[in-house]
């Protein structure tokens, strides 16, 4: 029994470190008008010409919609399937 509860209470103190070095996610999605969609890790101001939407990290898109996800390095946005840095 007293194991039990030394092996219980070694498990809420790992838990609880661990929750230490968790941090907030504040990603988002980002998806353009030809529906290339890639996550971003910060908040961007996107000028409005650039025709973009940003949904929260949890966003997905309708089985009915025509999106696609797009892998990329660096600060920028998917323009006509190039990525433009800035």
């Amino acid at each position: 029994m007293a194991t039990y509860r030394k092996i219980s209470l070694a498990a809420l103190i790992s838990a609880g470190v661990m929750g230490l070095f968790v941090t907030g996610a504040s990603a988002r999605v980002v998806c353009n008008e030809d529906g290339d969609c890639w996550h971003v890790r910060e908040t961007y101001e996107y000028k409005p010409e650039f025709k973009l939407m940003v949904h929260p990290d949890d966003w997905r898109w309708k089985e009915s919609e025509h999106y696609r996800w797009r892998e990329h390095e660096g600060r920028g946005y998917w323009r006509s399937g190039v990525w433009v840095e800035f």
